[in-house]
This record gives structure tokens, C-alpha cells and sequence, in this order.
């Protein structure tokens, strides 16, 4: 396959995309789309936990930090470990990358992402606060409460919660996630409620999980707008890293996407 070596094209949510805000804020579900990387991490490969060529990773970070008409290092990310902290990032301590798997922001200027290969990662926007939060919600920590813990994170920067949009962007689909019986036993011995997320798949004691319906319901029950862009990782390769897909074929290694939103210095300014 020829190698796109054009900019990023992310997908986008109208419900983001608030032009009764004035367009204060800017985001992108950054799809493998455009960018350097070649082999399995052809494309936008953003992830700097992953054995891509160093150089290749930067260039496509700063691929994403242009596209918002940003410099490299105005583009903030964690080191995600499945945690529910969550991390304040200013223009004081941009250039630092905390175990979290959260981020938050009222600092114009800063774009604010997290990395997904099927888990899901969530934008969040109080467009008349102007503060924004960025979450990655696997199984795990959308169970333990990294929703949760964003939300009150933007809640202390002014944020109201009735006024914040929460949309999760694409990750793995229901047809596509098998899980073993630990796994169930483990989510319905947290909550009896949680048997309603899991679908037969055909083998004893394995079940299908929503891992997407889950994420959804924990915003809606949060109290924030909740929406979702439909894009499965795992069905479609052209458009998305998959870390299931990379294991069941036995590959060695995966690409990351970042999903990534950012107050905008000037809400006059350029449209992104």
C-alpha cells in the first residue's frame, strides 16, 4: 500500500463542534490518516510506547500539533497505565508526561490528547466554561472511574456538568471483543447490572463485551451530553490501529492514534 504522506484528516463531532460557542474549541479523532510511519505502523502512528522509528513518531505528533496550528510542544499526553488520575496540564508543566490517564485544561493554546489502539477514548467540552479534558477508557478504567474522575476534574476548573459534551470517539465494537469467563465473573461481581453488557459469542463462558454501550451508559449516569462516533479499530485496518487485531494475527508490535482537543487562543481566529 502506498504510503499517504499527506496531513491529518480526523474525524469530527457536530456536538463538539458548538458554533453557537463562537468556535472557542478545536478536536479531531486522528484516524491513521496521513503521516509517515511505514510497515505496521504505516500512517499516524503517535504512539511513543511503541518500537516505531523515534523520528517517525515525532514527525506525526507534530503533524497533529499543525493541524491544530500549534507547535510540537504545545501537544500534552501521559504515560496511560489503566489508572483513574487524572492530570492538570498549564502552560507551566507542558513538556511533562505523568502517569495518568486523564488530562485537563483551561489554558488556550494546548491540545490535549490521549492514545487508543480499541480502547475508548473520550473528549470532553463545557464550551462556556472553556474547559476541555481528554480520557482513556479502557475496560479498566472506565469500570474503576476515569469518566468519573475527568468530570470532576473539569468541575473544578468551572466547568458545570450539564454543560459538558462527552463524546467517545471510534474504538473496539461488540462483534469484535471476546472476553473469557474471568472477565465476566469479574464485571458482573462488581455489578449484577453489568450481565447486561456482555452477548453470547459461541464458546462456553466466553461472551461478546460492550465495551463502547459500558463507556456510554457510565457518562450518561455522570450527568454530562454524551454522543459517540461509531468507527470500530478493530473491522476497519485501513483507518485504525488495532491492538486485538495485532494480536491475533501474532504481530510483534501495534501503532497508536491520538485523540486529541484544544481551547483555540483566538475563537476569531482561523477556522481548524
Amino acid at each position: 500500500m502506498t504510503l499517504d504522506r499527506r496531513g491529518p484528516d480526523p474525524v469530527r463531532s457536530s456536538m463538539l463542534d458548538d458554533a453557537s460557542a463562537g468556535g472557542r474549541i478545536a478536536h479531531g479523532f486522528f484516524s491513521r490518516a496521513g503521516g509517515v510511519s511505514e510497515g505496521m505502523y504505516r500512517g499516524l502512528n503517535v504512539g511513543l510506547g511503541s518500537d516505531d522509528k523515534r523520528d517517525h513518531v515525532m514527525e506525526n505528533r507534530a503533524l497533529v500539533a499543525g493541524w491544530f496550528s500549534q507547535t510540537p510542544d504545545r501537544l500534552v499526553t501521559v504515560h496511560q497505565v489503566h489508572s483513574t488520575d487524572v492530570h492538570l496540564a498549564t502552560a507551566d508543566n507542558m513538556g511533562e508526561r505523568p502517569k495518568a490517564d486523564a488530562i485537563v485544561t483551561r489554558t488556550p493554546g494546548l491540545v490535549i490528547g490521549v492514545l487508543t489502539a480499541d480502547c475508548g477514548p473520550v473528549l470532553f467540552a463545557d464550551h462556556d466554561a472553556g474547559v476541555v479534558a481528554a480520557a482513556h477508557a479502557g475496560w479498566r478504567g472506565a469500570i474503576d472511574g476515569v469518566l468519573e474522575a475527568a468530570i470532576s476534574a473539569m468541575e473544578s476548573l468551572g466547568a458545570t456538568r450539564a454543560n459538558i459534551t462527552a463524546i467517545l470517539g471510534p474504538s473496539i465494537s461488540q462483534e469484535n471483543y471476546e472476553v473469557g469467563p474471568e472477565f465476566v465473573d469479574r464485571l458482573v461481581t462488581r455489578d449484577s447490572g453489568n450481565q447486561a453488557y456482555f452477548a453470547p459469542s459461541g464458546k462456553p463462558g466466553h461472551a461478546m463485551f460492550d465495551l463502547r454501550r459500558f463507556t456510554l451508559d457510565r457518562l450518561s449516569r455522570s450527568g454530562v451530553n454524551a454522543g459517540m462516533i461509531g468507527d470500530c479499530t478493530y473491522a476497519d485496518e485501513d483507518a485504525w490501529f488495532s491492538y486485538r487485531r495485532a494480536t491475533h494475527r501474532k504481530e510483534p508490535d501495534y501503532g497508536r492514534q491520538i485523540s486529541a482537543i484544544a481551547i483555540k487562543e483566538d475563537a476569531h481566529g482561523p477556522a481548524f
